[in-house]
Protein backbone atom coordinates (compact mmCIF):
# COMPACT_ATOMS: atom_id res chain seq x y z
CA UNK A 1 0.00 0.00 0.00
CA UNK A 2 1.43 3.32 -0.81
CA UNK A 3 1.83 5.67 1.50
CA UNK A 4 -0.44 9.12 1.26
CA UNK A 5 2.42 10.80 2.52
CA UNK A 6 4.21 12.91 0.19
CA UNK A 7 7.67 14.96 0.60
CA UNK A 8 7.87 18.71 -0.75
CA UNK A 9 11.12 19.83 -2.21
CA UNK A 10 12.96 16.70 -1.54
CA UNK A 11 14.49 13.89 -4.20
CA UNK A 12 13.49 10.91 -1.73
CA UNK A 13 10.53 9.48 -2.49
CA UNK A 14 8.04 8.18 0.94
CA UNK A 15 8.58 4.60 -0.75
CA UNK A 16 12.07 4.47 -0.22
CA UNK A 17 13.73 2.93 2.81
CA UNK A 18 13.56 4.79 6.04
CA UNK A 19 16.93 4.71 6.09
CA UNK A 20 17.48 6.78 3.01
CA UNK A 21 15.40 9.52 3.80
CA UNK A 22 16.97 13.13 4.13
CA UNK A 23 16.05 14.91 7.91
CA UNK A 24 13.00 16.84 6.65
CA UNK A 25 11.41 13.38 5.44
CA UNK A 26 11.64 12.20 8.31
CA UNK A 27 10.20 15.87 10.07
CA UNK A 28 7.31 15.10 7.46
CA UNK A 29 6.75 11.43 8.76
CA UNK A 30 6.50 12.40 11.80
CA UNK A 31 4.40 15.70 11.83
CA UNK A 32 1.84 14.84 8.81
CA UNK A 33 2.92 10.76 8.37
CA UNK A 34 -0.10 8.08 9.32
CA UNK A 35 0.64 4.68 11.37
CA UNK A 36 2.39 3.23 8.47
CA UNK A 37 5.14 5.92 8.00
CA UNK A 38 5.72 5.79 12.01
CA UNK A 39 5.81 2.12 11.73
CA UNK A 40 8.64 1.92 9.29
CA UNK A 41 10.00 4.70 11.49
CA UNK A 42 10.07 2.91 14.61
CA UNK A 43 11.16 -0.20 12.11
CA UNK A 44 14.31 1.50 11.74
CA UNK A 45 15.09 2.80 15.31
CA UNK A 46 14.55 -1.09 16.11
CA UNK A 47 17.21 -2.32 13.52
CA UNK A 48 19.69 0.38 14.70
CA UNK A 49 18.66 2.39 18.18
CA UNK A 50 21.73 4.53 17.91
CA UNK A 51 21.77 4.76 14.31
CA UNK A 52 20.78 7.79 11.49
CA UNK A 53 16.98 7.31 11.77
CA UNK A 54 17.06 7.39 15.60
CA UNK A 55 19.48 10.39 15.47
CA UNK A 56 17.17 12.46 13.05
CA UNK A 57 14.32 11.42 15.41
CA UNK A 58 15.62 12.84 18.30
CA UNK A 59 16.83 15.56 16.44
CA UNK A 60 13.31 16.35 15.26
CA UNK A 61 12.20 16.13 18.83
CA UNK A 62 14.85 18.87 19.69
CA UNK A 63 12.97 21.45 17.47
CA UNK A 64 9.64 20.44 18.12
CA UNK A 65 7.57 17.62 19.89
CA UNK A 66 5.17 16.91 17.25
CA UNK A 67 1.85 16.39 19.11
CA UNK A 68 0.51 12.61 19.43
CA UNK A 69 3.42 10.93 18.31
CA UNK A 70 6.01 12.43 20.09
CA UNK A 71 5.24 9.87 23.27
CA UNK A 72 5.10 7.12 21.31
CA UNK A 73 8.40 7.80 19.34
CA UNK A 74 10.14 8.61 22.72
CA UNK A 75 8.92 4.81 24.22
CA UNK A 76 9.97 3.05 21.21
CA UNK A 77 13.44 4.81 21.05
CA UNK A 78 13.69 4.23 24.68
CA UNK A 79 12.56 0.37 24.71
CA UNK A 80 14.96 0.45 21.42
CA UNK A 81 18.12 1.15 22.75
CA UNK A 82 17.15 -1.13 26.29
CA UNK A 83 16.68 -4.39 24.19
CA UNK A 84 19.62 -3.57 22.11
CA UNK A 85 21.79 -2.69 25.24
CA UNK A 86 20.27 -5.85 27.52
CA UNK A 87 21.61 -7.76 23.40
CA UNK A 88 24.78 -6.55 23.91
CA UNK A 89 25.17 -7.60 28.00
CA UNK A 90 23.98 -11.30 26.77
CA UNK A 91 26.91 -10.99 23.94
CA UNK A 92 29.22 -9.66 26.64
CA UNK A 93 28.61 -12.03 29.19
CA UNK A 94 28.77 -15.02 26.51
CA UNK A 95 32.17 -14.14 25.66
CA UNK A 96 33.23 -13.71 29.04
CA UNK A 97 31.93 -17.52 29.18
CA UNK A 98 33.57 -18.85 25.92
CA UNK A 99 37.03 -17.23 26.94
CA UNK A 100 37.05 -18.75 30.56
CA UNK A 101 36.06 -22.52 28.47
CA UNK A 102 38.91 -21.68 26.04
CA UNK A 103 41.63 -20.75 28.52
CA UNK A 104 41.35 -24.47 30.39
CA UNK A 105 41.96 -22.86 33.46
CA UNK A 106 39.56 -23.08 36.45
CA UNK A 107 37.76 -19.58 36.95
CA UNK A 108 39.94 -18.97 39.92
CA UNK A 109 43.08 -19.42 38.16
CA UNK A 110 41.95 -17.56 35.28
CA UNK A 111 40.53 -14.86 37.51
CA UNK A 112 43.80 -14.26 38.93
CA UNK A 113 45.64 -14.28 35.58
CA UNK A 114 43.59 -11.10 34.75
CA UNK A 115 43.55 -9.56 38.13
CA UNK A 116 40.77 -9.59 39.32
CA UNK A 117 38.46 -11.87 41.69
CA UNK A 118 36.82 -14.81 41.13
CA UNK A 119 33.56 -13.71 42.85
CA UNK A 120 34.21 -10.25 40.17
CA UNK A 121 34.63 -12.59 37.16
CA UNK A 122 31.59 -14.52 38.04
CA UNK A 123 29.52 -11.65 38.10
CA UNK A 124 31.10 -11.06 34.63
CA UNK A 125 30.09 -14.07 33.49
CA UNK A 126 26.67 -13.87 34.49
CA UNK A 127 26.27 -10.85 33.22
CA UNK A 128 25.18 -8.96 36.05
CA UNK A 129 28.59 -6.72 35.40
CA UNK A 130 29.66 -5.51 32.45
CA UNK A 131 33.76 -5.82 32.02
CA UNK A 132 35.98 -3.13 30.87
CA UNK A 133 37.07 -2.90 27.57
CA UNK A 134 40.80 -3.44 28.85
CA UNK A 135 40.06 -6.33 31.16
CA UNK A 136 38.40 -7.75 27.82
CA UNK A 137 41.37 -7.66 26.27
CA UNK A 138 43.28 -9.13 29.02
CA UNK A 139 40.81 -12.07 29.06
CA UNK A 140 41.35 -12.27 25.14
CA UNK A 141 45.44 -12.05 26.05
CA UNK A 142 45.32 -15.13 28.58
CA UNK A 143 43.15 -17.52 26.47
CA UNK A 144 46.10 -16.62 23.58
CA UNK A 145 48.92 -16.85 25.72
CA UNK A 146 47.22 -20.44 27.16
CA UNK A 147 46.35 -21.45 23.53
CA UNK A 148 50.30 -21.20 22.36
CA UNK A 149 51.10 -22.70 25.54
CA UNK A 150 49.26 -25.82 24.93
CA UNK A 151 50.32 -26.44 21.20
CA UNK A 152 54.00 -25.62 21.74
Amino acid sequence: MASPLRFRNIDTSPEEPAESWPFEGVLAALERGTLPDWRRLIAAIEEDPWGRVARMVEQAFRLELPYGVGPLFETALANARRRAEADERTAVAEEVRQLIERSGLSQAEFATRIGTSASRLSTYASGKVIPSATLVVRMRRVVGSETQSITN
